[in-house]
């Protein structure tokens, strides 16, 4: 038995207690959402019902009557108490029912999955823009820090964090639509061409701001010890800034890009009314306008799921990256 080559049992339980311990982890992240989802559905649910103003005005229109208005406030569950409406949508919530659309009368779980699509594929591509192009140009400035392309870096960094997206978006239609005609102005038609200005719209204000956190965290880490050591022992300039600087300067990045998830699906919202793409930011806006409860609170509940999950998921890359958090879980199970 002691040629064998099956790993000791030990072994074999700590990696299993260490694997139970990101599921606990996981399932605990995801339990406390929640409380979360319930809070935003009630702060949401109180502005909606307590605005001045009555929603079969806007449903009805010309056909508005006294009559009129408490049939529709009857079918709509509209004449109940504040706490039975809302109990109410949490219960049909809880069921993944998102209740009917006021205007449309459509249930709104299906607008969602019509849009949601839309604005995931900006978002996604907005966060590839950013991290496929920040986190190189950071790195490099830091690694240059008085070169003309460090100094370049800095004034694109300072632009891209003050230009609004709105603005932005606008001279993009101008320049590669009217101008041009490279590009589709609006719609999500056109497949790819109709994601490439929207994502850089939405990503150049972010991408500034990962850019601007990889250099400085860059400057900070090659200025360590352990890379004076690494450089010492003969260890090439590359491989020390790859190995060594690197992984540790990403650890604000990866924070500032987690963060920026909430950011950019309210980028989004300002991006999809500019373009008119039919996503649940501009499904967001219309709803507001036309005080349709059920639609705002399923829009919102989304983007509120998003964020968290994109939390959850930075917390897990930290996980992976840096060696004291893997070293903490090791403690744990030893304990």
């Amino acid at each position: 038995m002691g040629g064998s080559s099956y790993p000791p049992l030990r072994a074999i339980y700590k990696s299993t207690e260490r694997v139970d311990g990101m599921y606990k982890y996981i399932l605990g992240r995801l339990i406390v959402l929640v409380p979360v989802i319930l809070a935003l559905t009630f702060v949401v649910f109180t502005i909606m019902y307590f605005t001045p103003g009555d929603p079969t005005a806007v449903i009805l229109g010309n056909e508005y009557s006294e009559e009129a208005s408490s049939h529709l406030k009857a079918q709509l569950g509209l004449d109940k108490p504040f706490f039975v409406q809302y109990v109410n949508y949490v219960a049909g919530l809880c069921q993944g029912n998102f209740g009917m659309s006021y205007i449309t009368r459509a249930p709104v779980g299906q607008q969602l999955s019509a849009r949601f699509p839309n604005t995931f594929k900006i978002v996604i591509a907005a966060m590839v823009f950013t991290v496929v192009l920040g986190i190189p140009i950071g790195v490099y400035s830091a690694t240059k820090p008085n070169s003309v392309f460090s100094n370049i870096t800095m004034v694109v960094g300072l632009l891209g964090v003050s230009l609004p997206i709105f603005w932005l978006g606008l001279m993009l239609i101008l320049l590669f639509s009217v101008n041009l005609g490279w590009l589709p102005s609006s719609g999500m038609d056109h497949g790819f061409k109709s994601i490439i200005m929207p994502a850089v719209a939405v990503g150049a204000n972010y991408m500034a701001n990962v850019m601007r956190t990889t250099r400085s965290s860059m400057l900070e880490a090659v200025q360590q010890d352990y890379i004076r050591t690494a450089r010492a022992k003969g260890v090439s300039r590359g491989a020390v800034i790859r190995r060594h600087a690197l992984p540790n300067a990403l650890m604000p990045t990866i924070t500032v890009v987690g963060m920026n998830m909430g950011a950019l699906l309210g980028g989004v919202v300002l991006t999809e009314t500019v373009f008119s793409i039919p996503g649940t930011g501009r499904m967001l806006v219309e709803t507001i306008k036309s005080r349709d409860t059920p639609s705002v609170l399923g829009c919102l509940v989304i983007m509120a799921l998003c964020v968290a999950i994109s939390n959850l998921i930075v917390d897990l890359i930290y996980a992976y990256i840096d060696p004291r958090i893997k070293a903490q879980y090791k403690k744990e199970v030893a304990q």
